[in-house]
């Protein structure tokens, strides 16, 4: 698992461990290890010596990172140059060593770069960049533009531009190919827009760790923590020990919802899928193995509920509705079933003390929530999740849970390919499969979303995507997960 932490709970650890080094060593351990990845991107390239290297240098210690990197840089040879955005606040002694090494400063970006350090802006930006600095990162995304030779752009901590705390890119921004940042990740790295903006992250290890004292932002799952949590039968399950799963899903309007949301749930490790709808001929005809009936009462036992993907909205979706909810199960509630949610109608429902998950896109949040997830959507979602006693699953690029008591996690496998019709189908019965396996609430989400979003990337290697083609590699990706 990867964790980031807020801007202030950063600088209130460097500033705890600064007081117990020598004056500047965190900024020389940054800039070291800032100048070995540039060095390895430029060898990659063709070699340090002779590469033209441009520095965007901001006020403060961001700029000084870059100083010192590109001094490091010149002393192997580079040709380095500064173009320093606010002079007269300029990192005096990196400009010093700079100079120092044999590089200079310029005050205008070159036609022809090999790799720009973007040490505009760092932790502590706010308000979006200034006109100078603005216009900069125009100038760099039209050079970046040009066919022929493009520049590598390496960010300093986060590309600048972006709001660190939210994710959100509110103006002007870097797009980076690298972002190096120093002692731990911020929530601008794995959220919202600016995640995209990063490109490939690496972190280098500053000595930060044991002084940050506050809890992670954002936490972020990798495939180790997916395999670990995934339940896998042993030598005495059975299809009942491996959990049940019952879709509420689909209708007579939309049965695809129901043969969609199927998909996903056989592919998740529920020992059995029953399905409760208007759509069971077409369930059963598509899938032997599931067990279906005509409405939700009639289901049968189960360990948990999906209700929602495609339901409709009219007197009978209210009806199953109210039956799912009235169960002591965990529920998974989905599309339709957020929208009916609207109104009051089943707040008491949600005052329940078995867990429920919601899953809603971005106008199914604003419905439900009476705004849109706006440029904070982790701290929007943590709303929801507190207001409806749910874990909530923001669907997006980058899809956020949250949980009631405020914990955050972001999802580092989306992908466009997932903006397909029926995407959210699958989704919704692979989670569902999981809540009915005993996985905790958080971790089904959590997972689901992670395993939903490599599908989506494998099945666009092969072209354009469709829900279907998203819940067929469901299992390959599992399968090379969990080996």
């Amino acid at each position: 698992m990867r964790q980031a932490w807020r801007a202030a709970d950063v600088r209130a650890a460097e500033k705890s461990l600064m007081a117990a080094l020598p004056e500047g060593t965190l900024m020389q351990r940054a800039a070291a290890g800032l100048a070995r990845r540039c060095a390895l991107l430029l060898e990659e390239a063709g070699g340090v010596y002779g590469a033209r290297v441009l520095l965007l240098v901001g006020s403060g210690d961001n700029g000084g990172d870059a100083l010192y990197a590109g001094a490091a840089l010149a002393r192997r040879g580079a040709q380095v140059r500064a173009l320093l955005l606010t002079p007269e606040r300029v990192h005096l002694a990196g400009l010093a060593a700079l100079r120092a090494a044999g590089g200079f400063t310029t005050v205008e970006l070159p036609a022809r770069v090999d790799l720009v350090m973007d040490g505009i802006v760092g932790i502590g930006g706010t308000g979006g960049l200034r006109p100078p600095a603005a216009a900069a990162v125009r100038r760099l995304g039209e050079l970046r533009g040009r066919t022929g030779h493009r520049p590598l752009v390496v960010a300093v901590d986060t590309p600048s531009g972006v709001v660190v705390d939210t994710g959100d890119v509110p103006g002007e921004c870097v797009d980076a190919d690298v972002t190096v940042t120093f002692g731990c990740l911020k929530p601008a790295h794995v959220i919202g827009p600016a995640a995209i903006r990063c490109g490939q992250v690496e972190l280098v290890d500053i000595g930060l760790g044991p002084s940050l004292v506050t809890g992670p932002a954002v936490r972020v799952a990798e495939s180790s923590d997916i395999a670990a949590w995934w339940p896998v039968p042993g030598p005495v399950s059975d299809k009942y020990t491996r959990g049940v799963v019952g879709l509420a899903t689909g209708s007579a309007g939309y049965p695809g919802a129901a043969l969609l949301s199927t998909s996903g749930a056989l592919a998740g490790p529920a020992g059995m899928v029953r399905y409760a709808g208007s759509a069971h001929a077409e369930v059963v005809r598509a899938h032997p193995s599931v067990v279906v009936a005509p409405r939700v009462a009639d289901a049968g036992r189960v360990q948990a509920w999906v209700c929602g993907s495609g339901l409709g909205t009219g007197d009978a979706a209210r009806t199953e509705l109210r039956s799912v909810l009235a169960t002591s199960l965990p529920v998974l509630l989905d599309a339709d079933a957020i929208t009916l949610l609207v109104g009051g109608e089943f707040s008491e429902h949600l005052r329940r003390d078995a867990p429920v998950v919601l899953t809603p896109h971005d106008g199914e949040f604003k419905r439900l929530a009476g705004e849109a997830p706006g440029a904070d959507r982790a701290a929007a979602a943590a709303r929801l999740a507190a207001w409806t006693n749910a874990v909530v699953l923001l669907k997006g690029d980058r899809t956020v849970v949250a949980t009631p008591a405020g914990e955050i996690w972001a999802n580092p496998t989306g992908s466009p390919a997932l903006a397909t019709a029926g995407s959210g189908d699958v989704l919704a019965g692979l989670l569902g499969s999981l809540l009915a396996a005993g996985l905790p609430p958080v971790r089904a989400a959590v997972a689901a979303a992670y395993v939903h979003g490599l599908a989506g990337r494998r099945a666009a290697a092969d072209g354009p995507v469709t829900a279907p083609d998203v819940a067929a590699a469901l299992r390959p990706v599992l399968r090379d997960l969990l080996k």
